[in-house]
């Protein structure tokens, strides 16, 4: 057969794309017209292939290393490439992956013009804020609502004290007036499905921490940790497919280089990271077990489809909206 580059493969939408990957101990590398990574067994290597055309994130934990070529074909293809400590977070920071972006000259503008026709008014990038939080709230009501897992799992949206706390979130956000009102109801919200999650998980005791000790047992902050850097990875593909700097938060501040990659995985954290974390952690899953079970509930409820259908609805505000977002 001969050999593929990543220009002779169809292109797949970055919204619809379906694979995300964390390696860790081994070296990716391109090899006969395809990216691979190889690992070291007792006898022989083994090579696995990288589907780069299907993929939106890669991210390089402990002992990895990457070849000029096979960052050439990642970044032909469109792949986002991240550098982290072990199980996908940091190993020195907590709010920040440093990612290798694909660069090109053809890269969209129109919603990076959008999103500049309103970001500079602070009432307008207010009310876009309400947008993203209103957004994400639907976005919960939709995931737990179809989700038969965690149904069983006794996530139930109907339950009184849900429907309490998403009552107070939208009366208060409604009547918000700044952003840093919008960050004090979104973290009351968070605190109150926080709770819910771990008594429904027999984890009554459970305190929230970013950071932990690499002997902690507290598998629940861990896999939120571990969750919330899967949704980063997302978010910031999709705001690289669709042009939009990073530092263009309408909600986390305007002083933060990755604000907005913040807000845009805000919209699929709380549905989805959060209750899979508490699951996980009373089932005493692996970290791979769980990663596999977020990126699954990911594809299963169109994650990346709905961060980039909310960011364009935002970034066009009333403007006519293309069908999907520019294949690269």
């Amino acid at each position: 057969m001969d050999n593929l580059s990543p220009s002779d493969l169809k292109s797949i939408l970055h919204s619809k794309r379906a694979n995300m990957y964390y390696l860790e101990y081994c070296r990716v590398m391109q090899k006969d017209g395809r990216v691979l990574y190889l690992t070291e067994a007792d006898k022989e290597n083994l090579y696995f292939n990288i589907p780069i055309a299907n993929t939106t994130v890669l991210l390089l934990g402990n002992g990895t290393s990457v070849t000029q070529a096979a960052m050439r074909m990642l970044s032909q293809a469109g792949v986002l490439v991240g550098f982290c400590g072990g199980g996908g977070t940091p190993l020195h920071m907590a709010t920040e992956v440093e990612w290798f972006t694909p660069q090109s000259e053809y890269r969209p503008t129109e919603y990076l013009q959008g999103w500049l026709s309103f970001w500079f008014d602070d009432e307008q990038r207010f009310a876009a804020a309400k947008q993203f939080q209103n957004a994400r709230i639907e976005y919960l009501n939709k995931v737990w609502r179809s989700d038969r897992e965690l149904r069983l799992e006794n996530f139930n949206l109907n339950d009184d004290v849900i429907q309490q706390s998403l009552a107070t979130f939208h009366q208060r956000t409604e009547s918000a007036s700044k952003s840093a009102d919008l960050l004090l109801i979104e973290a009351q919200l968070t605190k109150a499905l926080y709770k819910y999650a771990a008594n429904n998980t027999g984890k009554e005791a459970f305190t929230r921490k970013q950071q932990l000790d690499k002997k902690s047992t507290d598998k629940a902050n861990r896999f939120l940790n571990h969750g919330n850097y899967l949704a980063y990875g997302l978010a910031a593909s999709c705001l690289w497919v669709l042009g939009i700097p990073h530092g263009f938060a309408v909600m986390h501040g305007k002083t933060r280089r990755g604000a907005l990659v913040f807000d845009v995985a805000d919209l699929i954290k709380d549905a989805i990271v959060l209750p899979w974390a508490f699951v996980c952690a009373k089932e005493n899953a692996t970290e791979q077990e769980f990663r596999q079970q977020v990126l699954q509930a990911f594809i299963e409820h169109k994650a990346s489809g709905f961060m980039f259908d909310t960011v364009k609805q935002v970034a066009l505000q009333g403007q006519d909206e293309q069908e999907d977002d520019l294949a690269l």
